[in-house]
């Protein structure tokens, strides 16, 4: 049975997931580019950019587990791009230059309709105006089998969370404090959603730790 997954969402030691004052220049808050560091580490993530170097190891591995058996990603429109509101034209197609690194289809949530955008690699970004039940159907189809992935951000994995749909959720908790933000794990924003999950893993590793909770049997 195909699985609705979180991987690699990374938060600080006092539960941010983005810092405050996102901007165009600094699209995850102030500090909040900090929390990957562990990600840019790994072998995983030089290859992804193209690059040889980077390190193995625990880290390294579940950076590679957010890749395993995924056919289709979900992502809200904050996570698209900086753009609110109606699209003013086709210009913006995301953070990641012309071959952004999903090699699959990507359906972001939004309240403005805009046509499919193809992509090199293999990525096309979809775009759903339907809610988050709508872009399930769609992810879990176009991943013919596979499971789907939920990239971010914050607010969009607490609705899928807040709905009973996320099956595993990956956290890595990066050694930073951000202050303030979008916090994950906010009581205010989940409700009782967490009370679903159990925690699966708990693993320390060079520059995370890694917690990965499972819905409770």
């Amino acid at each position: 049975m195909p699985k609705l997954r979180v991987h690699n969402f990374t938060i600080s030691l006092d539960g941010y997931g983005a810092g405050p004052d996102q901007t165009l220049e600094t699209p995850l808050g102030v500090g909040g580019e900090e929390l990957h560091t562990w990600m840019r580490a790994t072998v995983g993530w030089y290859r992804m950019i193209g690059q040889e170097g980077g390190s193995e190891g625990r880290d390294n591995d579940y950076f590679y587990a957010g890749e395993d058996n995924i056919g289709a990603t979900i992502m809200g429109r904050n996570m698209f791009g900086p753009i609110r509101g109606e699209w003013p034209d086709d210009e913006w197609k995301g953070w990641w230059g012309p071959e952004p690194p999903y090699h699959h289809p990507v359906f972001v949530l939004t309240n403005h309709a805009r046509d499919p955008i193809p992509m090199e690699g293999g990525t096309t970004f979809n775009f759903v105006t339907d809610g988050i039940d709508a872009a399930l159907e769609q992810a879990f189809a176009a991943a013919g089998g596979a499971d789907v992935r939920i990239g971010g951000g914050t607010s969009t994995i607490q609705q899928y969370m807040r709905a009973g749909l996320v099956d595993e959720l990956h956290v890595a908790i990066s050694p930073r404090l951000l202050g303030g933000g979008e916090r994950l794990f906010d009581p205010d924003r989940l409700g009782d959603a967490l009370s679903r999950y159990d925690v699966a893993e708990f693993v320390p590793a060079p520059l995370a730790a890694h917690v990965r909770l499972t819905k409770a049997s």
